[in-house]
């Protein structure tokens, strides 16, 4: 069984090959004369630098972002209001009570209300934990 980067790394191996017989070929040393040690040494690292960005970029794998979707089914069931998601979404934030209160346009006590329901609906008692559990049930991103 191979490898998916596999034949990349055969064929940057035959380029290699490749290149050390041509160096060969076309008689290493009268290059070395004619041409500055400095220059050969300039032109070869470019060549190497750059077959070896090709190569990373060829290995490399690339993930798309999957957009975050919510799980309406479990909000559902735990009977979790849309004013709890938005408290619960400004929790995981990192929001106080009175930011939460500012920012939703509520009292503070409001807020406290909402967050001690959503723990008994969360069955949790700290806010982290509350947090970890809607990540876990795809109810907030």
């Amino acid at each position: 069984m191979t490898r998916p980067g596999f034949s990349i790394i055969l064929i940057y191996a035959l380029i290699l090959g490749l290149a050390a017989f041509a160096l060969q070929w076309l008689e290493y040393r009268f290059f070395m004369q004619s041409i500055s040690t400095e220059l050969y040494i300039v032109v070869l690292a470019t060549l190497f630098v750059s077959l070896g960005i090709w190569v990373g970029h060829r290995l490399t794998a690339k993930e798309k972002a999957k957009a975050f979707e919510r799980n309406g089914p479990a909000l559902k069931s735990l009977g979790i209001s849309n004013r709890e998601l938005e408290v619960l979404e400004a929790m995981a934030q990192g929001q106080s009570n009175k930011e939460m209160a500012r920012t939703l346009g509520i009292s503070p006590n409001t807020i406290k209300t909402h967050v001690a329901h959503l723990f008994e609906k969360l069955a949790v008692d700290r806010r982290m934990l509350a947090i970890e559990k809607a990540r876990s049930l795809h109810l907030i991103p």
